[in-house]
């Protein structure tokens, strides 16, 4: 079916946060504020790991890749969040809000899959400390971040793709405040059975499989760590794993929370704090996270802040 054809809808009205007016500006400064941490941080986290060469390891090359997933992922949905929470239309072009869908969800996705490499590489670490190096070799480091992002555009293109081509021809208004899959399959004139099973099959298998993954890394982790036999050696290397593994957490928590429940009325409004979490906060918190639990990248940050000054 032609989706030109078939559409008539040309522009998308995104409902927004749905706050009371007295409470825009503050809402607004509030997000703003998270959303400079999160530029700022991340950035600062990818200055330091190319410029520091005490950290130009296989941790924080992956930790690199993390800092610039989470500064586009944010930006994907911040930026127009922040424009409609100031003005009264809160209009999107079609193909903006197709755009906005893939990229959303090919970040997304990314980051799920690369937080496995991540589990992966502090497993290598622990268990076999004398290996790190061969193991994670630069090759290695290349091919998990490459797979993570090829696995990440392919299940945000079978989604974006699939949205796409549906034909809308009533109702415009996109209940969120940016477009994402399940409210717009609300607008489609058409059965949409195969979508939402796609949204929660495709999605729940990258979920589960990347969770799997991650938690089997820490399974094993877990088996090392009792094997350390000094409290202090098992403390350092527990501290390793910390920060990703809240990191992780938060992010898993989030994203099985929205994709993996069946899409109601009242669903819409938890889907909508649950984005909030995901695209505002979690982006600004992971590069904090990471920095007050590491004391490489504390030391490191430091002495960027001197050679600077």
């Amino acid at each position: 079916m032609n989706m030109v054809n078939s559409t008539s809808v040309t522009d998308f009205v995104l409902a927004g946060l749905g706050i009371h007016e007295d409470l825009r500006v503050i809402v607004f400064l509030i997000i703003l504020l998270f959303y400079i941490v999160a530029l700022v941080a991340n950035l600062s986290i990818m200055l330091i790991s190319i410029f520091d060469l005490t950290l130009h390891t296989p941790m924080y090359f992956f930790l690199y890749n993390l800092a610039f997933l989470d500064i586009f992922y944010s930006s994907v949905v911040v930026p127009k969040m922040l424009t409609d929470l100031m003005s009264q239309k809160k209009m999107i072009p079609f193909y903006g809000c197709m755009l906005q869908v893939h990229f959303f969800h090919f970040l997304g996705s990314t980051e799920v899959v690369l937080f496995s490499a991540m589990s992966y590489d502090r497993y290598v670490a622990i268990a076999h400390p004398l290996r790190y190096s061969t193991i994670m070799s630069y090759k290695v480091c290349i091919g998990l971040s490459l797979s993570s992002w090829v696995i990440g555009f392919s299940h945000a293109s079978v989604h974006s793709i699939m949205t796409a081509k549906l034909p809308y021809c009533g109702p415009n208004v996109v209940k969120h405040f940016f477009c994402d899959v399940k409210p717009l399959l609300d607008l489609a004139c058409t059965d949409v059975s195969l979508n939402y099973k796609l949204l929660v099959r495709v999605t729940g298998t990258l979920a589960t499989t990347t969770l799997m993954l991650t938690v089997l890394s820490y399974v094993f982790i877990s088996k090392f760590l009792t094997k350390i036999k000094t409290l202090q050696g098992r403390m350092r290397a527990l501290s390793t794993c910390s920060a990703h593994f809240t990191v992780v957490t938060l992010q898993y928590g989030t994203a099985i929370f929205t994709y993996m429940r069946p899409s109601t009325e009242g669903s819409l409004d938890q889907d909508r704090a649950a984005a909030i979490m995901f695209s505002v906060i979690t982006p600004a918190l992971n590069p904090i996270i990471y920095t007050l639990r590491n004391k490489d990248m504390k030391k490191a940050f430091k002495k960027l802040l001197k050679s600077s000054l």
